[in-house]
């Protein structure tokens, strides 16, 4: 799907892969999004899919963008987001992985991701995956070199229906290994709002799958993974309520 099998993924017309929110954010938590953005490389001719198809949850999670970017000014935190879509690389898995590429997402065929070779998967590798990763390695190493202590919190949202299953879950904390400390406080404290149905490790679980969390907060980095529906954040008053529950829950 690219122009030429030997020219950069990126050319100087597409946005850079990274973008980096509140860089002097003095808040201990630092915010990231794997799933920020669902922009395409122009050379992958948007992976032979539609403006809406990209802009369904296959693409992104919906709503992160805005509410990183409403939680980075109120916590004064700095946000790394993805800018490209999970379609043209899932940051949150190992890039060697077969759904780091999906050639099908949710019954949605990716023509753009059906004959991918080496190279060209080493490209988008290349050009996205490796500069999020190395961008979120760089601010914990700064931050860690000036004695700042750091905790992780990784923004994500999801479909309200999956297969044609409802999900009940307003909000999910997912955790794993490591550091559970934050990830334990702030699932008691939302499940103790009788206003919230919670998930724990609902409606994914946190495991050997994911990629950011595990390695960038194993072993003893404290972190939180959210998952919000992204029904509640369709609507900028509905991230703007969501930002003020979430900046409440890390402030306590």
């Amino acid at each position: 799907m690219r122009d030429s099998p030997n020219g950069p993924l990126l050319t100087p017309d597409d946005p850079p892969p990274v973008q980096v929110i509140n860089p002097s954010g003095a808040s201990r938590f630092l915010l990231i999004g794997d799933h920020a953005g669902n922009i395409v490389p122009d050379a992958l001719r948007s992976l032979g899919l539609s403006d809406d198809d990209l802009g369904r949850h296959i693409g992104w999670d919906i709503g992160i963008a805005g509410l990183g970017e409403a939680l980075a000014a109120m916590l004064d935190a700095t946000f790394i987001r993805q800018t490209y879509s999970r379609l043209v690389i899932d940051c949150n898995r190992d890039p060697g992985a077969v759904d780091a590429m999906p050639p099908v997402s949710d019954g949605t065929v990716l023509p753009g991701n059906a004959a991918l070779d080496a190279d060209d998967r080493a490209a988008r590798v290349a050009a996205i995956h490796a500069p999020y990763q190395a961008t979120i390695a760089a601010e914990l190493a700064r931050r860690d070199a000036a004695g700042m202590v750091t905790e992780l919190v990784s923004l994500h949202s999801f479909t309200p229906t999956m297969r044609g299953f409802a999900r009940p879950w307003q909000i999910g904390v997912l955790h794993d290994r490591g550091n559970l400390s934050l990830a334990h406080r702030s699932l008691q404290r939302l499940q103790a709002m009788a206003d919230l149905t919670v998930g724990d490790n609902e409606p994914y679980r946190m495991d050997s799958i994911d990629y950011t969390i595990p390695r960038h907060a194993y072993p003893d980095r404290p972190y939180l993974e959210l998952e919000i529906r992204q029904d509640l954040l369709a609507t900028p008053a509905g991230i703007a309520e969501w930002a003020d529950r979430v900046a409440a829950l890390l402030a306590d």
